[in-house]
């Protein structure tokens, strides 16, 4: 079993930043990537940035020059490093692993940017 636990998430005004972490833990084999998504209020759960076991990363267009996903490999965690905030980017952000054949997905944590 796989566990996923986020942290980082708060309340920011628009423009500022935030760092998100997922830290993972349990029967870690066969990575191929970790990566962020987020679900706004009304909205369905859409693709942030993703990061594969090769270090190659890829990102939503809506947020390429703003955010940088990076991972440690010792601590099995990946991050996510959101700058120049907008309302746009309030939402729930889950941390997603794909190992395998198989997806895990962390519980969620709440980032609101206040304008």
């Amino acid at each position: 079993q796989v566990q996923l636990v986020e942290s980082g998430g708060g309340l920011v005004q628009a423009g500022g930043s935030l760092r998100l972490s997922c830290a993972a833990s349990g029967r870690l084999f066969s990575i191929v990537a970790m990566g962020w998504y987020r679900q706004g209020p009304g909205k369905q759960r859409d693709f942030v940035a993703i990061i594969t076991s090769g270090g190659s990363t890829d990102y939503a267009d809506s947020v390429k020059g703003r955010f940088t996903i990076s991972r440690d490999i010792a601590k099995n965690t990946v991050y996510l490093q959101m700058n120049s905030l907008k309302s746009g980017d309030t939402a729930v952000y889950y941390c997603k692993l794909g190992a395998g054949n198989r997806e895990y997905w962390g519980q969620g944590t709440q980032v609101t940017v206040s304008s």
